[in-house]
């Protein structure tokens, strides 16, 4: 297909993350699924059930399960060609090896794999373990594209971008692209260590896509509601791996001394929510922080704060079905509301809406974390100061022990 050209726009009701400017891959159809060596992951809001996966334990890449390009994609200014031969399964990995090897008026080879028409998925959990090359001009991808791309076209369909990486860096991208009068998109970065494998994932809801880093969050995406147009996201999308050699993102200046180089993927796994929340639904808790004191409502009067040594009424909360595997906490007949991460959390609420569902985290101890409709856990701040729902990552001061 023709080269996009970006109309990169700032939606901050859209996210709470950085824009990033990455460009965007070719839009090829390609696909594929698989058998995996455990049944569930260990996610951080609900249950998931192992439903494809391809450990890559055979001697070939599973027909059956993916679909291997052939050609340059004319896009991006990119100049690899795609071929099978460049696609190997050996000691339980995918290896996609980039060549400096002349075929089809291209001055490089590589390989791409997609499930298109063979797997789709709308929702859930879906990861790989990744090994990238660390060679300048090379640009290792595993994304998604909605399924509906050969009806209505990029960026009406919808794009997912798992993992991006550029040449020699330790920066890793996670990226949404959309339509909203015209090309969108919206992500952020974090560094790692490339060269080695880590596991690349995002969980994607209807409420929106959380981005990982071996089970780091580091960006999330909101799609409620069809907010800015992102309904596209409410479909199925179907699984794409490819290292390309060159192009817009990772510039022209290519280490031909590098090459050959590969891209090693030791599995893809996706996951469907099958237990929505083991939240105590309709009882009445009481939540007690790292600090030992009591999180209290404040009877709505002011923002919420763990520091009470004993629990009255004002630091009881009734958990509530809020829908899609989330809760809500009511105290005093008003709920308590995340209030985005912008300021304080309040218990203010005479209805619940985005802000006021939670996601319900055990912990491996017994204990609860809350995760809110930004995709950031409530802190208790230790007492010190008022709660706040701010925190990319949980730990003790976001963990919370129930009827303690």
């Amino acid at each position: 297909m023709k080269k996009h050209f970006f109309n990169y726009l700032s939606i901050a009701a859209v996210v709470a993350g950085m824009l990033i400017t990455s460009c965007k891959k070719d839009m090829n159809n390609a696909g594929s699924p698989a058998s995996a060596e455990s049944t569930s992951t260990t996610p951080r809001a609900a249950t998931y059930q192992l439903v494809w996966s391809d450990e890559f334990d055979g001697s070939s890449v599973d027909g059956s399960k993916w679909n291997i390009d052939n050609g340059n994609p004319n896009v991006n200014n990119e100049k690899e060609y795609y071929q099978a031969a460049n696609a190997a399964v050996t000691g339980g990995n995918l290896v996609i090896t980039a060549k400096k090897q002349s075929v089809g008026g291209q001055p490089y080879t590589s390989a791409k794999l997609n499930t298109s028409g063979k797997f789709s998925v709308q929702y859930g959990r879906i990861e790989a373990r990744i090994k990238m090359p660390m060679v300048q001009g090379t640009w290792p991808a595993f994304w998604m594209l909605g399924s509906n791309i050969g009806s209505v076209g990029w960026p009406q369909c919808g794009e997912i971008d798992i993992m991006e990486h550029v040449n020699t860096s330790n920066t890793i991208l996670g990226t949404m692209h959309w339509n909203n009068n015209g090309h969108v998109q919206y992500g952020s970065s974090t560094n790692t260590t490339p060269g080695d494998y880590h596991v690349y994932a995002v969980e994607w809801d209807a409420s929106g896509i959380r981005w990982y880093v071996d089970n780091t969050l580091y960006v999330t995406g909101n799609t409620a509601n069809n907010i800015n147009n992102t309904g596209a996201f409410q479909l199925p999308f179907y699984i794409i791996l490819n290292l390309a050699v060159g192009g817009d993102l990772p510039g022209q200046t290519i280490n031909d001394g590098g090459l050959p180089t590969t891209m090693s993927v030791d599995y893809v796994r996706v996951y469907k929510l099958t237990n929505t929340s083991t939240a105590p639904i309709g009882q009445t808790i009481t939540l007690k922080g790292f600090n030992n004191q009591y999180v209290s409502g404040e009877n709505g009067t002011q923002a919420m704060n763990c520091n009470r040594p004993t629990a009255s009424t004002w630091e009881q909360f009734t958990v509530v079905d809020a829908g899609g595997g989330k809760i809500a906490l009511q105290s005093m007949g008003k709920y308590v509301s995340s209030e985005n991460g912008t300021q304080a959390i309040t218990c203010n609420r005479a209805t619940f809406s985005d802000w006021e569902k939670f996601d319900w985290v055990p912990t491996a101890d017994g204990k609860v974390t809350l995760r809110g409709n930004n995709g950031k856990f409530i802190s208790s701040e230790n007492g010190t100061q008022p709660m706040t729902c701010t925190r990319a990552t949980a730990s003790g001061w976001e963990a919370f022990g129930v009827n303690q």
